[in-house]
């Protein structure tokens, strides 16, 4: 006796996902497949939580009326895991620190609601259906407004002791940036190598030069199978991903040196395939 064929994926229902950044939020409807069958965006909202989850809300309703099954955030700041709040945040995103994104969101929409830091969510869609789905143990790199970091391994979330596992944006690196990081200082990594620290400055290459060594150090801690780097800064190609391998290539240890750097295979759609996946998987569909 044989199984009876797999309904495709559009029949298993649809997910929704948000993906909320500093300067935009993008919305989807994600099939059970990790396939996104629409999406809208719009400017976020620079003036606190509340303001920017009711423009969350009206974009979600944008998408057609499609039956959703649950909701998936992905969020800046440091997201507590129990009660899906944001339980600190830069202010990359002003008035965010404190937001109860879950609860308000599923009072909102009316669908259970998973909330995850935004990189997180990115890291889980590569290592579900991107290009870290390859490899075992990942670290995923995203640069875009702000720069932000994730670990991933047999394609599970690591969230470390305090929910920072991964985290990129506050190494230390030895120059000054021409804009502060989120949280201040301007000799973290973030002020130099993000989007608007590129804007800045005016040179992609050294930005990515500036990565690539901050990477040689830190793989030499984690040694994982590969770096994704993903981010808006990373989807304009050459001129500042090669930059990262060349810096990479010459400062890393020589058993690291082969260690490959990708770009991220689902573009600036990964965190919400990643999100949608995530509330997908607590609603107890296997991936």
């Amino acid at each position: 006796m044989t199984a009876p064929p797999r309904p495709p994926a559009a029949a298993e229902g649809v997910y929704a996902a948000l993906d909320i950044g500093g300067t935009k939020i993008a919305a989807a409807l994600v099939d059970a497949g990790g396939t996104v069958r629409s999406r809208e965006r719009v400017a976020t909202p620079r003036t606190g939580g509340a303001d920017v989850l009711a423009a969350a809300a009206r974009l979600l309703e944008g998408l057609g009326d499609a039956p959703v099954r649950a909701l998936g955030v992905g969020a800046p700041g440091v997201i507590d895991p129990e009660t899906g709040s944001v339980a600190s945040a830069t202010e990359v995103l002003p008035g965010w620190a404190g937001t109860p994104v879950r609860d308000a969101l599923a009072e909102r929409t009316g669908l259970p609601v998973t909330v995850v830091n935004d990189v997180r969510a990115m890291a889980y869609g590569e290592a579900a259906a991107g290009a870290g789905a390859g490899f075992h143990r990942v670290l995923h790199v995203s640069v875009g407004t702000g720069v932000g970091g994730a670990l991933t391994t047999g394609g599970r979330l690591e969230h470390g002791a305090h929910g920072t596992a991964g985290e990129l944006a506050h190494l230390l690196v030895p120059e000054r940036g021409p804009v502060p990081c989120g949280c201040g200082r301007r000799d973290h990594l973030e002020a130099v190598v993000s989007g608007p620290a590129i804007e800045a400055a005016g040179d992609a290459p050294h930005a990515g030069a500036v990565l690539g060594r901050a990477l040689a150090g830190l793989l030499a801690v984690l040694d994982p199978d590969a770096v994704v780097v993903g981010g808006g800064v990373a989807q304009r190609g050459a001129p500042f991903l090669d930059a990262v391998a060349a810096a990479f290539r010459a400062e890393a240890l020589p058993p690291l040196r082969e260690t490959p750097i990708v770009l991220a295979g689902l573009g600036t759609d990964a965190p919400l395939v990643g999100a949608a996946l995530l509330a997908k998987n607590v609603q107890g569909s296997p991936l």
